[in-house]
Formats: C-alpha cells, structure tokens, sequence
C-alpha cells in the first residue's frame, strides 16, 4: 500500500533521536538485521491458520443453536475478526514482503479490512499518523479523536460494547476530513464497498438459513464478539505510560504465550513503536532482548489483568502515570 504519513507530524522523530540509537546499541547489529527479516510465508501460515479457524468457528455457528456452544464461538469469531485488523497492520507497515509491492499490498490491505468494515486506506493514513505523532495530544490522532475525552467508567465501557463501532467511525470521520481529497475519495469508496458487501453478506445468510444463523454466524460475532477484543487490547497500547519519559510513551505488557497467540503478537505494541519495521512474528524475541533496557530504565512489565483492574475498576485516566501498582 502507497500510504505515506502526514509530513507535518514529526513530534516522535523529533524527541526520540536519542532513544533510537540507544535503542539500536541494546541489541547487536546481526540480530538486529534478522530480527527486519521479512518472511511472507510465516505471515501467509498465520492468515491460513486464521481462515481454517474462521471456517471452523463459522460452521459451528451455523449448526449450533444451543448457546451454551454458540456463545463461546461468537466470541472467538470476534476475536478472528479482529485480528484481520493485525494482519492488516503489517500490510500497511510493508512488514508481509521482502520489499513493497503496492498493488498485492492495496488488493490484500482491503481484504483483511472488509472483515470489520474499515477502510484499509483510512486505516494505514490514521496509523502511520499515530507512529509520526506519538506523544503529542494533537498530532496523534488515536490520542486526539479516538481515546476517551471524559474519565468515566460508563465512557470507558461502551468502548466494549456495540457502541465502539459509532465511536470508531466518527474519530476516522473527524481525522478524515483533514486528507487531501483523492486520498478522501479512496476511502469513501473503500466504505461504500465494506458496507456492500457486509449488506451482500448478511442478505446470502438470511436467505440461506434464516435470522439465527446470520445472527450467529456474522452479526454477534461483529457488534458483540469484536469490540472486547479490540478494548482490551488498546488497553495495553498507550494508556498506562510515563509522559516525561519518551521510552515509555507505550505500556509494557508481560510475555505470554497465550496473548501472543490471541492477539497475533500485536500485545507487544510498545517493541513495535521502537522498531516498526519487525515483523509481528518476530515481536517477542525482540521483547526479550530489551530486557536489559528495561531493566536499565527501572520499566515493570504489566498483564492485561492489573491493566484491566486500573482502567476500569481504578478509573485511571488514559495517557498518563498510573498510581496502581502492577
């Protein structure tokens, strides 16, 4: 994909000189090299994996009425949904391919966002904004539009529920309306064609088996299954950081087998920030190669449990120095 990042936001490459290179000098230059080593048929075993379970979860859905199946799949159908946005991640980041291939990278960036709806484009000009602008409350624009404005449980919440898609939107409506006008013109049909074929989608369901099946099958999954996913994993992106310290504008979150392979590795949020250019299945040896840095910055990695227990139970406010402990 050909998306390239607002040239006026440059607050992260103007106050992270310095950590990059003492980033750089943490780990030596071979491993560094092999850690940028981009393996298209790890990412495309991941996406296959991804469809077999996807598949998998759909046919349940399907044939199950009884909700004790069927609630557990949902949720896990969700979670497949989400997780396209990841693959979709590392399209926008040329992170699948050795070197860019803008029309296989365009074809399968909107794949990955058909499943939620989103605009690949959108999508890759809000990121690249986000990485170009971190730190800053206005250059950011997840900061800006997307986190909560209001330090409130029931705010916070609905980032969980159904509501999460309106949220969603009308942030990318508010940032969108600064792009330049052929870029607007992209997204603009990539949406109409997302809602195209979500409406194809969920009339050839209905048609085939009636309401319970598409509510199953592709609704729930969508409006209820995706947005915990999504929560929890921004919970652990930029909302327990340190503002004085540029190192810790992301949260560091444990290791763990079983949240590497929910969230495709995207757990690692704040390695990814340090080095872009890594591929995701390459995140968690990174993680372990900073622990010296860590170590020597007095950094306490954090699970999605405490993370959890701080932003909704603690009410701690986003962007900033928690006071619970981890």
């Amino acid at each position: 994909m050909s998306i390239t990042r607002d040239p006026r936001r440059r607050h992260w490459a103007h106050v992270s000189k310095g950590l990059r290179r003492e980033l750089s000098a943490t780990i030596p230059a071979e491993e560094l090299a092999a850690l940028h080593r981009r393996k298209p048929w790890r990412h495309f075993a991941v996406a296959a994996r991804q469809a077999v379970m996807l598949g998998v979860c759909s046919w349940v859905l399907w044939r199950c009425s009884n909700p004790l199946i069927w609630v557990p799949f949902v949720l896990v159908q969700g979670l497949i949904f989400f997780d396209a946005t990841v693959l979709l991640h590392e399209v926008l980041h040329h992170l699948v391919w050795p070197k860019p291939r803008p029309a296989m990278e365009t074809a399968l960036g909107r794949i990955y966002g058909f499943f939620t709806g989103i605009s690949a484009t959108q999508f890759s000009r809000w990121h690249l904004d986000h990485h170009a602008g971190l730190g800053d409350p206005v250059e950011d624009p997840k900061r800006r539009h997307l986190s909560p404005k209001k330090n409130s449980r029931l705010v916070k919440l609905l980032y969980f529920t159904p509501a999460l898609f309106p949220i969603y939107f009308r942030a990318a409506a508010a940032e969108t309306r600064s792009y330049p006008a052929p870029l607007r013109r992209t997204i603009a049909f990539e949406r109409c064609g997302a809602v195209a074929i979500h409406l194809a989608t969920a009339v050839a369901l209905f048609l085939l088996g009636g309401a319970g099946p598409m509510l199953r099958v592709y609704l729930l999954p969508l409006l209820v299954g995706f947005p915990p996913w999504f929560a929890i994993n921004r919970v652990g992106q930029h909302y327990r950081i340190d503002p004085g310290d540029p190192a810790q504008w992301g949260t560091l979150v444990k290791g763990s087998w079983v949240w590497d392979r929910l969230f495709l590795w995207s757990n690692y949020h704040l390695e990814h920030h340090y080095f872009p250019a890594v591929p995701f299945y390459n995140l968690p040896r990174l993680h372990r190669l900073l622990q010296p840095f860590y170590r020597s910055r007095g950094m306490r990695p954090v699970g999605y449990g405490s993370l959890l227990w701080g932003w909704l139970i603690r009410n701690e406010p986003p962007h900033a120095q928690w006071s619970a402990p981890a």
